[in-house]
């Protein structure tokens, strides 16, 4: 087994298809599924099941993917440390960020370091939920996660690093709601209103459904997968919304007021990562998210 059929392998993975995975690679089809095929002629398994066009990881190719990643990871850390004697003029860092938490802190940190380190590249993947995010740190498909929720995270096996308490806000239209001024809102006078909420899972959907269960009669109007659709829906007065206060610039550019909830949590915001074989890159983005927070 070598890097060159883990490469490939992954390529695979990543794009679905033998002939997307040979065009990434610039390589030939016929010699890409005779190197898929040796590796797995060489691992006693069978790595993917040919649907029609597509392909898709068999089970064993599932359990594969993890350990080749991780291998494949570190050979390129391998690989940036020689280039980081340089003094960090290349290379690329892989992050997986939750919607929010890629607004800020993700923004702020990320201009901070390209002033310094102009010729870093970074690969942002999203992802929804706090386990996914950890999961594509484990699991190397990210080196670096920035994922928030309810109180401090705590993950054995990986690096955190907190950077931001985020509080709840209610975003609100400043021409339909009724609502002016800055002063804190109480969830019981939400009675009777209508809300634009994220999916289920997501922490302010989690804040709205408690509203509901304490008996405060809210009415779902609107659910949305785009986080990004959810302003405008609230400036044409459709419904309230709960918000991170990393939205302050956003709703100010779309004209929407955020308020202060009375007793809302706040969104903790977070960075984590393998506790060793960082890239350079990598490492010094992570020692800045901790001076930020300081």
């Amino acid at each position: 087994m070598d890097i060159r059929q883990l490469r490939q392998f992954l390529a695979i993975v990543d794009t679905g298809s033998f002939t997307k995975a040979a065009d990434s690679l610039l390589v030939a089809q016929p010699s890409l599924s005779q190197t898929i095929k040796g590796l797995e002629r060489e691992l006693g398994v069978t790595l993917f099941h040919r649907v029609g066009r597509r392909v898709t990881l068999s089970e064993a190719g599932r359990e594969f993917e993890g350990p080749a990643r991780l291998v494949v990871r570190d050979l390129e850390t391998a690989e940036a440390h020689v280039r980081g004697l340089r003094g960090l003029r290349s290379g690329r860092v892989q992050i997986a960020a939750m919607p929010t938490p890629s607004i800020e802190p993700l923004t702020s940190l990320l201009s901070t370091f390209s002033r310094d380190h102009p010729h870093i590249t970074f690969d942002l993947n999203g992802t929804f939920t706090v386990d996914e995010t950890i999961e594509a740190v484990r699991h190397g498909r990210s080196e670096i996660g920035l994922l928030g929720g309810r109180g401090p995270l705590s993950v054995a096996d990986l690096r955190v690093v907190p950077l931001a308490d985020q509080p709840l806000m209610l975003a609100h239209s400043p021409l339909t709601s009724g609502i002016t001024g800055a002063e804190a809102v109480d969830p019981a006078s939400l009675s009777g209103s209508r809300f634009i909420v994220s999916h289920s899972g997501s922490f302010m959907r989690s804040y709205v459904d408690e509203l509901i269960a304490d008996g405060i009669e809210i009415e779902i109007v609107a659910e949305v997968a785009h986080r990004n659709a959810i302003l405008p829906l609230v400036r044409a007065g459709i419904g309230l919304a709960v918000l991170p206060s990393s939205w302050q610039a956003f709703a100010d550019a779309e004209e929407v007021g955020l308020a202060p909830i009375v007793g809302a949590p706040a969104l903790q915001v977070s960075a984590v990562s393998r506790t060793e074989g960082l890239t350079p890159a990598a490492a010094r983005l992570l020692e800045l998210a901790a001076e930020l927070d300081t």
